[in-house]
Order: C-alpha cells, then structure tokens, then sequence
C-alpha cells in the first residue's frame, strides 16, 4: 500500500482506502507532557506554483525532501530526497517517460510510492529492484485549501492526525475572496508565530505599509481557553481604536494561527498565517488573507488584481520587520532562550498576553523542534531582503512575470534605439521641413527611455527589499 494519502478538498477527512478513517489523534502525540514536531501536517507549498513536469526541492525540520506529481495516481508525493543507492539527491533528477521519478545519477527509477521499477544497470532477470532496500523514502501528503501538507511522522498516524486548516474557509468556500503569499524566511517558525499574534506591533513596525502610529491604542487582550493544543483569545476593542469591531485570534499548534475581524466597514476578513520550520533559523511563511466584503466593488478589485502584483507588496511588508526579528531571536538566544523569556522580555501590558501565551506554551510542551541546534552568525541586510531566492524564483506567478518584464523591457529599449537611429536619417531627408514627425519620434524616444527605467525599477522589486523601511522615512510636511 502507498504511504502517501489522498486527500478530497471537499472532505475534512484523509482518505487511505475505501474506508473512510476517522481523526483520531491530536497533532503533536499523545504524550500530555511534551509536543512532538514530527507528528504534525506541515504545509510545503501552494499547488498553484509546483511544476508537473518536474521534481521541487523542499527542507522540512531539517530532512531535504523531494515534491513531484504522480500522473499514474494523479496526486502530489513526497520522498526523502535520497536516492536508496548512493544517496544522490532526487530532486536533481527528473519525471521520465513513464511517469517515475529518475535518479539523475543511475537512472534508478521509483514509482508513487516509492518502489524501485528500474535498475537499468542490471542483467536481464535479475530482481534486485525487489529489495525494500531499492526502495525510496516515501511520506504522507495531502492537498488542502490550496496547500500541499506532508506528514514527517509515523506513516501510520497521518491518517488519524487533523490537518491544520481554518475550518470556516470550507464553509461558503465560494463567498471568500483570498489572496495568498509565502516567502522563506531568515528567523524561526515559533518567533515568526510570536510576530503575528502581536497585533499590538502594526501600527508602528508597519506604519505607511498597512499600519498607522495614529492609529495606537491600548491592547487589552483575553485568553479564553488553552492546552495542548494551542489557545484561542479575543480583543474586545479590536484595531484602529476600536473602530473596526472585535478580534478573534486562534492558534492551532505548532504553526497555524489567524485573526478574525467582522466589521460593519469592510465585512468579515481573516489574516491567517502557517510557519513552516525549515531548520533552526528559518521558516516557510504563508499568509492567505480571506475576505467576505459588505460590497462587491472592493472584490472585484482583488480578483483583477495580479497575484504577482500583490506579492510585491506584501513583500514590503514582511521585511518591514525582517531584519530586527533576526536579530532579536539572536539576543533572546544569547539571554536563555525562550526558557528563559520571562526574564529576558518585560511584559508588562496586556497587549503582550498572546506572545507571553506562546512562549508558555513552549516551555511546558518541552517544544523545540532543533534542540540542541545553535542560531548562525546574523546575515547582512543586503541578505536579510533578498527578494529572489527567497520567495520570486519559487513562485509561479512571479517567475513569470519577471521573465515577461525582461523581455518587455528588452523590446522596448530595441524600439527606442531603432527610433532613435532613424532620427538624424530623416533630418536629413526632409531637413526642418516635418516639424511634426520629427517631434514626434523625438517624444518617443524620451517616453520610451523613461518606460524603459520605470520597468528596470518594477524589475529590481522582484530581486531586493527596501533598505529603508516606510517606517523610517522623513515625515511629509
């Protein structure tokens, strides 16, 4: 039997077999006293930016995995990215003819779930493809709301394990507006969770981005129940002082959690946000950003809006805080660690409940998923704002459209040089004579140099993060 799983959108349970298998299992173990990493769904990747066609490479809680489509069974896998021979890495291989994934090293070649169908370098009868040795790594998938989860627990808990999803987006699926981003991030899962139950940091971290200083007010928030499992907690007043109406926050352990805000204003919208941990000091983040509008027009606006458009500006948002949360979890590292927080942070409003909530969480689920593991030597900024590698080349929308760019602005620059060739060749033909034509190829040229410039600004967003944050700009007078 296979060990990955599929999984039906429409139900909120795993699928292995004819029989249905009910959940059973709480995320984390069943040890009441400490929170297993490992037995966990963990979301890898949108679907929406995986390739078909080829192998992805993903790190999770340190194991390098390899993502691939299964044409045979029509459903996403996921392998160790080992090869059972000489251990080369599968991801650097490819999907051949017969819809395998083939070890760019040998040629052996594994089916969905793992079995070795060829060992081309073996005599013909011999089995040694057999061998559960030949066999690949494989662990449990599901797709989910658009995310691709894999289990890196025991295969035989998956199916009894809830995948972590935001239950209410299932429900009326077809009256929410989403938008979604994710990037690789340079701290860790548990800071990036801490960041974004802290409502309390918008209006000064993202001021001029999606946050106003005007704006501040006190935070009182509540914690209404907690356990193993995380804790859910309300803000009465809500943001904006209080003028858009309660918020409700739910943390699902280890790296879910959402706020959610219905308003007379703008309708119901969620901010929801997973953190992948990769290894110690980064994280996958995804941010999907449902909206139920009291009016059509904001919706249609979002829906005519390109997705690679919106992940540049949420690109800016995100590093408006990058670089000091890298280096606060380094300092807070140096101080104890989150063991030691209540020494290290001072908490001494209600606005910090939610982070003080996590960080408790933590020390009594014994939860570190890189124990012993050190933080590295802090990155520079330039590093802290890549752009690129950290979220445009793995991203469908976005790799496209730069590639799109480059080539616009390409055309644009041969149109403008070839006007600008022909420019002196027709003053010389018809003299001062065509005021007109040659008016307007010189106004050609000057919009078509200024077009080219604008493109080469739009085209570095997709590379580079701002060193200077919104925030920190000279105030208009």
């Amino acid at each position: 039997m296979s060990n990955s799983i599929i999984h039906s959108e429409a139900s909120p349970q795993v699928v292995t077999s004819p029989t249905i298998t009910t959940e059973l299992l709480p995320a984390g173990g069943l040890d009441p006293e400490r929170f297993d990493w490992q037995e966990v769904w963990y979301p890898v990747h949108y679907v929406e930016d995986l390739d078909k066609s080829q192998p992805t490479r993903f790190t999770l809680l340190e194991r390098d995995l390899v993502l691939w489509w299964d044409n045979h069974e029509q459903m996403w896998r996921a392998f160790l990215d080992q090869c059972p021979h000489r251990l080369a890495p599968l991801s650097e291989g490819r999907i051949n003819e017969d819809g395998l994934l083939e070890c760019p090293y040998h040629g052996w070649a594994f089916s969905g779930t793992g079995k070795c169908s060829i060992i081309p370098q073996q005599i013909e009868g011999a089995k040694a493809e057999v061998s559960q040795r030949a066999c690949a790594t494989s662990l449990p998938t599901t797709v989910r709301q658009g995310l691709l989860f894999v289990y890196p627990g025991s295969v035989e808990n998956a199916a009894k394990t809830k995948v972590p999803v935001v239950d209410i987006l299932d429900e009326d699926a077809d009256g929410w507006i989403c938008l979604n981003t994710f990037r690789d991030i340079p701290y860790d899962a548990l800071t990036l969770m801490e960041n974004v139950l802290d409502s309390s940091h918008i209006p000064y971290t993202h001021h001029r981005t999606v946050g106003n200083r005007a704006n501040v007010s006190p935070v009182e928030l509540e914690v209404v129940e907690s356990g193993k499992w995380g804790f859910k907690g309300t803000w009465e007043a809500g943001p904006r002082k209080g003028t858009l109406g309660r918020q409700e926050t739910t943390f699902i352990a280890p790296g879910l959690m959402w706020h959610d805000l219905t308003s007379k204003q703008f309708g119901r919208t969620l901010t929801v946000v997973y953190a992948t941990p990769i290894r110690k000091g980064q994280c996958r983040l995804f941010a999907i950003f449902p909206f139920k509008f009291s009016s059509k027009l904001p919706g249609l606006f979002l829906k005519l809006t390109p997705r690679w458009y919106s992940h540049i500006g949420q690109n800016g948002v995100l590093e408006d805080d990058q670089i000091f949360l890298h280096h606060q979890e380094r300092y807070l590292e140096e101080r104890g660690g989150s063991g030691n927080f209540t020494k290290a942070f001072y908490l001494p409003t209600k606005a910090d409940l939610f982070v003080f909530q996590l960080r408790s969480w933590v020390n009594q689920y014994s939860v570190d998923p890189f124990l012993g593991k050190t933080l590295s030597p802090p990155l520079s900024k330039e590093a802290l704002l890549d752009r690129y590698h950290s979220h445009t080349e793995k991203c469908a929308s976005c790799s496209a459209a730069l590639a799109n760019l480059q080539k616009l602005r390409v055309g644009v620059a041969v149109v403008t040089a070839f006007v600008w060739a022909l420019l002196p060749l027709l003053m010389f033909i018809y003299g001062q004579t065509d005021i007109f034509t040659i008016s307007f190829l010189t106004l050609l040229v000057i919009s078509g140099a200024g077009i080219w410039f604008g493109l080469g600004r739009l085209e570095r967003r997709f590379y580079q993060g701002r060193l200077v944050p919104p925030r920190n700009l000279p105030e208009k007078k």
